[in-house]
């Protein structure tokens, strides 16, 4: 789980359906290189992947890469731990993930009125 002020760092996630492999990187502070690499190492991560072999991720892989991120730069976790953490707390995990689309949700709307009052 990301700490909350770790979540402040990080970029609001936009509103759109898929992401590139270059958006996502941006958005978790993360290389691609290190992205495809973890695609290999967790199984919950699995981006659509479309013409070309160019991935596309979704919103739910974004959480799951801040997750990922969370555990293994933040909370000091090795790849293995990481891993055992996200699959044996199956329970745990999907609420940190809805807690994590909560925050954002809020975040995004919080931006949304400010738009609005400058108008």
């Amino acid at each position: 789980m990301l700490e909350p002020s770790h979540n402040d760092e990080l970029p609001a996630i936009p509103g759109k359906r898929y992401f590139t492999i270059g958006e996502v990187s941006e958005l978790c502070a993360v290389k691609p290189h290190v992205l495809r690499y973890w695609e290999q190492e967790f199984p919950q991560l699995s981006p659509v992947k479309r013409r070309g072999n160019r991935r596309y991720y979704q919103r739910q892989d974004v959480l799951m890469i801040r997750q990922i991120r969370g555990l293994l730069y933040d909370q000091g976790f090795t790849i293995g731990g990481a891993r055992q953490r996200l699959s044996g707390d199956d329970a745990k995990d999907d609420v940190t993930q809805y807690k994590q689309l909560i925050r954002q949700t809020i975040a995004e709307l919080e931006e949304v009125l400010q738009v609005l009052r400058v108008r």
